[in-house]
């Protein structure tokens, strides 16, 4: 990451597939050659963790930090691994090819992966090669799997219920009730420990790929994990929980420029106190995991790991909280003497401290620069202007939390900001050719790393938005279409990105 390079931001959701959501069958090698042909180093996606539609879809609110989103899993790999026949994936329903139905999604693939889980127990009674990579499988994920797939199966059994609500056995991890009902759930437990295996075997067919075409993959860990988790009821200890193991406190940011009452995320805090004194191990094995999956890895809320603001539980708004500190050189020293090379970025968006600053450059870490929030002010001195980028950065035209830069253009930039940037580019140019104006800067600018999501390549408008924060629906929908992924744009990016020597 400390070499010049460029690369896509596309979420694996987003992907080109004819089972209503992008996955890691053929369009996913697709796009691998899309980018190979582009010269480009790197492929950037969202969290890979399990989304639910209670959540809103949202990969950064997910039931585990180590398990991984079975909804993208390729039902055309699978009936070419004998998991699946060809009449199983003949009918498939009428999806829309640009945007995700998750509802329509979800039904679906459940009734494929039932049929794949009764196929796979015929093989594996049949084939010892079968029986012996499985059960590889599930004793390298000893650490997380189990716990996962007995809360899948538990949340289930008692219908939907937070895990603070179920029977106060189970609740507390008592080893009698536990093995009870885990005996009980025999089937389903593995039926979700098999989705897994499955997942992660067409990942790492896919990074092998991916590897071999000179693409690193770029990853990325929300900093909170959702209270209703498996991660929360099985380390209870390394968060702020109280007797009845509901949050005492929950994270959030205090009002701003943006929100009057700031944001209220309800994710339950964590005790690093108790963190520092385990040496931060559910950390540590979080991190590795996660550079198992990936070449690098964007942090979420980087400033989290310095000092966060704590609201307690019950509050409406995040007005009435506090800033508490984190034990950051302390936590990131111990990182480096696991990980002497750690890959990571820092996404360090918004109102940014100085100690923040500081950390930042001990550890040597990358920050973000996002080039859409750039003309609202002094054009000489603003930071994600390229002028005044640093060689250890990651530039972004946009992210998935904000619009894209055509959206921007025609819906929400100001007459005085329309100024600067033409003021910038020394020409007024139309919403047409903005895109390929905005690359250019980025690519041309000394930063290390630069990023163009998808849809300011494609130069699309509001429709190609991701994420609209603050809002629960219509979210995490977008995808590109296979045609798309065209020759006239990997054209125009190859020529920019030979050009500007990346």
């Amino acid at each position: 990451m400390d070499k010049k390079g460029s690369g896509v931001l596309l979420h694996i959701s987003c992907l080109p597939s004819a089972f209503g959501i992008g996955d890691m069958g053929p369009g996913a090698y697709k796009f691998a050659d899309f980018l190979a042909k582009s010269k480009q180093s790197f492929w950037q996606i969202l969290p890979l963790n399990p989304t639910n539609l209670i959540n809103g879809n949202s990969p950064y609110s997910s039931v585990s930090a180590f398990a991984l989103n079975t909804l993208l899993i390729s039902p055309a790999f699978m009936a070419e691994d004998g998991l699946l026949i060809e009449e199983d994936i003949k009918t498939i329903p009428k999806f829309s090819p640009s945007r995700v139905d998750y509802d329509a999604v979800v039904n679906y693939k459940i009734k494929l992966f039932d049929k794949a889980y009764k196929r796979f127990k015929q093989i594996n009674k049949k084939s010892a090669e079968c029986k012996a990579q499985y059960k590889a499988f599930c004793t390298q994920h000893t650490y997380w799997l189990e716990d996962f797939a007995m809360f899948i199966a538990f949340k289930d059994h008692f219908n939907g219920k937070i895990w603070s609500e179920w029977p106060q056995a189970i609740r507390d991890r008592n080893k009698q009730a536990i093995k009870k009902l885990k005996d009980n759930l025999k089937e389903q437990i593995e039926k979700e420990k098999f989705l897994q295996c499955v997942f992660f075997k067409q990942w790492h067919r896919l990074k092998n790929y991916c590897d071999k075409k000179g693409i690193r993959i770029i990853g990325d860990i929300p900093i909170y994990v959702t209270y209703d988790s498996v991660d929360v009821w099985t380390n209870p200890s390394i968060f702020k929980l109280g007797q009845d193991k509901k949050p005492i406190y929950i994270a959030g940011v205090p009002p701003d420029y943006f929100s009057k009452t700031g944001q209220l995320w309800g994710n339950p805090v964590f005790n690093w106190d108790v963190l520092q004194k385990q040496a931060y191990a559910w950390w540590m094995k979080r991190i590795e995991h996660n550079l198992k999956l990936f070449d690098g890895v964007r942090i979420d809320h980087f400033r989290g790991f310095i000092d966060y603001w704590q609201v307690a539980s019950g509050e409406k708004t995040a007005i009435n909280g506090a800033w508490k500190k984190a034990p950051a050189k302390d936590f990131f020293t111990t990182l480096l003497k696991h990980f002497p090379d750690l890959p990571i970025m820092a996404e360090d968006l918004g109102i940014i401290t100085d100690e923040v600053r500081e950390v930042m450059h001990y550890f040597g870490f990358p920050g973000m620069k996002v080039l859409l929030f750039a003309f609202s002010e002094d054009l000489s001195k603003h930071p994600y202007l390229p002028h005044n980028y640093i060689p250890n950065c990651v530039a972004y035209t946009g992210t998935h939390d904000n619009n894209t830069i055509r959206g921007w253009f025609e819906k929400e930039i100001s007459k005085e900001d329309r100024q600067r940037l033409f003021k910038y580019l020394g020409r007024e140019v139309t919403v047409d050719e903005l895109n390929w104006e905005l690359i250019t800067l980025l690519m041309e600018s000394v930063a290390n790393m630069v990023i163009i999501p998808m849809p300011d390549l494609l130069n699309l408008g509001e429709e190609g938005r991701m994420n609209l924060p603050g809002t629960a629906n219509n979210n995490w929908q977008w995808r590109v279409l296979s045609k798309q992924l065209n020759l006239s744009i990997s054209e125009q990016l190859l020529n920019i990105t030979v050009k500007s020597n990346r």
